[in-house]
Parts: C-alpha cells; structure tokens; sequence
C-alpha cells in the first residue's frame, strides 16, 4: 500500500511540476518570499545546521550504522554484505533522483534570496529525498535491533519519530532557506517514502523460506 501509494503520488507531483513548466505556483513564491522576511539571525544559523543534516558525511554515516546494526548478527560470511546494502540502496536512490531532476529540469528561487550555497535543479530536493532515506533505513535497522534486545514499542515508536522529525526538518530548512520551493520538498518526501518502500518490499522476497518437513516415505516391507 505505502509502495503504491508513495510512487502514485509522486509521478502525479512530478507531471504537475513539469507541465507547469519554469515558474512555481504562486502560493510557492509566497511561501519562500516570507521565510526570506522571517530569518533572524538564531533562526538562519539552526536552519543551516539542520539543513547540515542532509548532505555531506551525516546521511551516509546513518546508513553505514543501519548497515553495521543489521550485519552485527548477521553470519559471518553475509555481513560484508548487510553492512554495505544501506550504502548501496541510498546511493542508487542518490542516482535516480538525479535522472529525475535533469529530466524535469525546474529552477531552484532567486539566488538572491538564498542564505545558504546551492547547485543544481530543484526538484525533487536532494537534502530531503537524503536526509529522508538515510534516516528511514536507520530508523528500520535501529527498529530492529531494538526489538530483538528486548526494548518495549514504546521506545522504539519514540526513536523512529526522533529520526523522523529530524528528516522532516531538513526538508522544511530547504525552504526556509530560500533554496527550495514547497513541492520540492514534498516529492523529496515521497520519492524517498517510495524509495524505501521498494527496498523493504525487496528485503521481505529475499528472505529464505523456512523449509517444510518432507514427508515420511513408507518403504515396502
């Protein structure tokens, strides 16, 4: 359901953002022109260090320890691999999302606007769709990992909602910082909803079958 949905979604976003063509809607420009009248200096240097979270070392960090977290009780021939397939999967997202975002080719705000360095087309944001996915596959792997270590739900609900709200925040930051518009954000969200959908879908088809008793042959006396 949330693979359908996640991927329905976006190819709608996507279409809507293409025909549309170079200029954002207008309740977009509204938005980015605000945030750029509302950027007190305590708010722009958080929003920079939240933004932070979505590129450079700290989204492949997250998905280097949700690989380190599964591998840990993995067999030993198998956790090479395990500790590396969230590196993987973030970097093929990492490089469909740039064919997305040459395809549809949309223009980021005013440059002059920005508070903070950017490159590159802006949809679907790349901090987002990153921060998004790295954070998903840890929150998955530390899920998980926590559950077998005995913790309650409770506690594991609280640690996926931290990592969540830490990747909701970034995306918001793109904006705030005038170097997104709004539907950029939200099909950075749903790419990476349906990125990690399709990963999970992949993960629960390669898991061995439990083998089933053969049944008894009756030998001739």
């Amino acid at each position: 359901m949330v693979l359908v949905g996640a991927w329905t979604a976006f190819a709608v976003l996507a279409v809507v953002v293409a025909l549309h063509g170079s200029a954002p809607f207008g309740w977009e420009q509204q938005t980015v022109q605000w945030a750029g009248g509302h950027r007190p200096g305590a708010a722009r240097t958080t929003a920079r260090a939240v933004t932070s979270l979505g590129t450079a070392a700290v989204p492949w960090a997250a998905a280097l320890a949700a690989g380190l977290l599964v591998a840990r009780r993995a067999p030993a021939d198998r956790r090479l691999l395990l500790a590396v397939t969230p590196l993987l999967w973030l970097l093929a997202g990492q490089l469909l999302r740039t064919l997305l975002m040459h395809g549809i080719g949309r223009p980021r705000p005013p440059a002059a606007g920005w508070a903070v360095p950017a490159s590159g087309f802006s949809f679907p944001s790349g901090h987002t769709f990153t921060s998004a996915t790295a954070f998903g596959l840890l929150a998955w792997a530390l899920g998980r990992d926590l559950a077998i270590r005995g913790y309650g739900r409770t506690f594991r609900r609280r640690c996926t909602a931290a990592l969540a709200a830490l990747a909701v925040l970034v995306g918001l930051s793109r904006v705030y910082l005038s170097v997104h518009w709004p539907l950029d954000v939200l099909g950075g969200w749903l790419l990476a909803a349906g990125w990690l959908a399709l990963g999970a879908l992949l993960l629960i088809r390669r898991r061995p079958r439990p083998r089933t008793a053969e049944p008894e042959r009756i030998r001739a006396p």
